[in-house]
């Protein structure tokens, strides 16, 4: 059996733990309409997200070439917050395999933690109305750091939250964000092919690109340089 004790693994949440590319979708659709403005396309809203609330309505309204002062953005983004908070998991669900893998890891004795720019309150609100936040030692959102990712300091806080050395640690996402934050970190990273991300996986500088969660807890072992022994 691998022993995974004193090892720490931090999750990306959109993309990469829950598929949430539905509610988001409908939520910023809604957002936009009440401006006038046609519909985003999926595809597109799949390639604007990563960057929090914020960043997704700059880039779904810089497609019909409009660039709002900060004011407007403020209340587009509150908007935005509202509608998706009222339904936040009513179209979202863990990837195939992927609460298996969590079993596994902590299984094993690893520590599991989130670190995602999605706000604080909103991933807890989607994990808890998922059942799934018990699985996770800290989730810590872009708002619960000075830095978010990219910087390494979103990644060694959510680490250290988790009551974890970073140096006895790895990332789980899908995006380019969570690759450099990781690896500023001196961690080593596994990107999930099947997220959110404008580059394609294999050319983000991942350690590994990962196609099915059932490969993950043995990818992480290899990552980590963990031996197998015999845990009593």
């Amino acid at each position: 059996m691998t022993d995974l004790t004193g090892y720490t693994i931090a999750f990306d949440l959109d993309g990469t733990l829950v598929e949430t590319i539905g509610d988001i979708f409908v939520a910023l659709n809604h957002v936009l309409g009440s401006e006038g403005l046609p519909p985003a396309d999926l595809e597109d809203v799949r390639r604007f997200i990563g960057q929090g609330s914020r960043t997704l309505i700059i880039r779904a309204c810089a497609v019909h070439g409009l660039h709002h002062p900060d004011a407007k953005l403020d209340q587009l983004t509150e908007a935005f917050v509202e509608t998706y908070a009222a339904d936040i998991a009513g179209r979202s669900h863990p990837y195939p395999g992927l609460l298996e893998a969590l079993d596994t890891l902590q299984h094993w004795g690893a520590a599991l933690c989130v670190c995602t720019n999605k706000r604080t309150d909103l991933s807890v609100k989607l994990l808890t109305q998922l059942g799934m936040q018990h699985r996770f030692a800290a989730i810590v959102g872009s708002d619960s750091v000075k830095n978010r990712k990219p910087h390494p300091d979103h990644y060694i806080h959510a680490i250290r939250a988790a009551h974890g050395d970073p140096a006895k640690s790895a990332m789980v996402g899908d995006s380019i964000n969570d690759v450099l934050s990781a690896k500023a970190a001196g961690a080593p990273v596994a990107v999930y092919a099947y997220g959110y991300t404008d580059t394609a996986p294999d050319l983000l500088g991942a350690d590994a690109v990962f196609t099915q969660f059932t490969d993950l807890p043995d990818l992480l072992v290899r990552l980590l340089g963990a031996q197998p022994t015999e845990r009593k």
